[in-house]
């Protein structure tokens, strides 16, 4: 039984197998190790993958991109909404979901995740050798294709990969990078050429592949020349493009990025210096640009790019999917691999500015365990002694007493006229769901210690 990744992404799509104690990316019919996750629709046939993406100027209307951001989403998403404003293709609501109006039919967004699925199907066969795959994969694909496409998903607990994914901003990716630059290169078209081209989709859907292959390049080339035979009315248009003047073009998606990476340590409860490595994954990561202020954000830490950042999300669920099966170990092909998780969110009681209770959670439910987390708490400097309270949620309804489960009290503060004690609180939670708590004034060095039991 093979054990094999996928990964769908925004703009592209692209599949693993493990085998041999390896996992390797199996090619397209093109020879590519990503296929773009693009279906294009006609009276007679689907087409996936690069011959869409290639036929998008003659058949713009009906050709479907990034499908992604809108699955499992519905009108009023600010996402979605974002979506069918930009789309080309029709995006209306029917029945209550959200679908594609194509020749008078409509598609819902996971029939057009299904077709790039079988589409790698197609690409699994060969690279397992057989007809159909049937193997098991280390697939979250929104609960979607799994029976239909004959793959058995082996689903690890979610909550690992919610907290990965909490409010992420998913519009933020390649696609983005590509259209601003397209924006760029139709105002230098203006400039030199006096036509504005910005509301010809064809013309614009020409710059669009143009800007996809100056990109890659960027990523790689201090410079990158654009160049389109009869962008419009005849009229050829060639520019070339410096890396600066792309990071320049680009500059405020990668404020986003930043932003994104900063809001989601806030989330976890997680700082800088509680990181040890970063995985670059997506093609974006790619850009030195985005590369640097990763590494500015973590500035100790070691950035693993030693797989291409498009394959790693494939790759490693290949060899997680292995590991599942027992591939290093026969005997154990019937095993599950448990992996420990807390099962409720821990929080911790503060204070904010206006005097009212403020939790902040530490634990998300699934965090994989063991685990560690630091927060410091802020008490006012008159106060003598201060009192740390943890509670236990399923994030249902307000906290209330009865969900608290521990506190810690220090006593004996030196009182500050000015200022706030500074509360160091370090909480690790073992495999067991037992909770060691240590609490510490960083102004005296005053600590107390507790350790809560898991309950028998």
């Amino acid at each position: 039984m093979a054990a094999i990744g996928v990964h769908l992404g925004a703009t592209c799509a692209c599949a693993a197998v493990y085998k041999d104690g390896r996992a390797d990316v199996v090619a397209n019919d093109a020879g590519d190790r990503v296929t773009p996750a693009v279906v294009a629709f006609s009276e007679s046939e689907e087409v996936v993958g690069l011959a869409a993406k290639q036929s998008r100027i003659r058949n713009i209307s009906n050709t479907v991109v990034k499908v992604k951001q809108i699955l499992g989403r519905s009108s009023g998403d600010p996402q979605a909404e974002k979506y069918i404003a930009e789309s080309k293709c029709s995006v209306i609501e029917k029945n209550g979901k959200l679908q594609f109006e194509i020749d008078n039919k409509f598609i819902n967004p996971e029939d057009v995740a299904k077709l790039i699925f079988s589409k790698m199907k197609a690409l699994l066969a060969y690279g397992i050798g057989q007809d159909s795959p049937t193997g098991k994969s280390n697939v979250l694909v929104y609960k979607l294709g799994g029976t239909s496409l004959s793959i058995t998903v082996i689903e690890v607990n979610s909550g690992i990969y919610r907290v990965l994914a909490t409010n992420t901003d998913d519009s933020i990716g390649g696609v983005c990078f590509t259209e601003a630059l397209a924006q760029h290169l139709a105002s230098e078209f203006q400039r030199s050429c006096k036509h504005d081209i910005r509301g010809n989709p064809r013309a614009m859907m020409k710059l669009m592949n143009s800007a996809d292959v100056a990109k890659h390049s960027l990523s790689t080339l201090g410079s990158a020349n654009c160049f389109v035979d009869s962008l419009y009315d005849g009229l050829d248009f060639d520019c070339n493009v410096s890396r600066a003047r792309f990071e320049l073009i680009c500059s405020s998606l990668f404020s986003k990025c930043v932003e994104a990476i900063k809001k989601l340590l806030q989330q976890v409860g997680f700082t800088a210096d509680d990181i040890n490595k970063v995985v670059l994954c997506g093609g974006s990561a790619r850009i030195p640009k985005l590369q640097q202020l990763i590494k500015d954000i973590f500035p100790t830490v070691e950035l693993l790019n030693s797989i291409p950042p498009d394959e790693v999300i494939p790759i490693g669920a290949a060899i997680e999917a292995g590991i599942l099966l027992g591939k290093e170990n026969p005997l154990l092909e019937e095993e599950a691999l448990f992996i420990e998780c807390s099962a409720k969110d821990i929080l911790l009681k503060g204070v904010d500015e206006s005097g009212a209770d403020r939790f902040t959670v530490l634990f998300p439910s699934g965090t994989p365990l063991p685990a560690r987390r630091q927060h410091t708490l802020h008490a006012p400097g008159n106060a003598a002694s201060v009192c740390l309270e943890l509670y236990e949620s399923l994030g249902k309804g307000p906290m209330n007493e009865e969900s608290k489960f521990a506190q810690i009290v220090l006593q004996d503060l030196d009182k500050k006229e000015d200022g706030l004690h500074d509360i160091l609180t370090v909480l690790t939670m073992k495999r067991d769901g037992s909770l060691h708590v240590t609490c510490t004034d960083q102004d005296t060095g005053k600590c107390e210690i507790i350790t809560v039991e898991v309950a028998s």
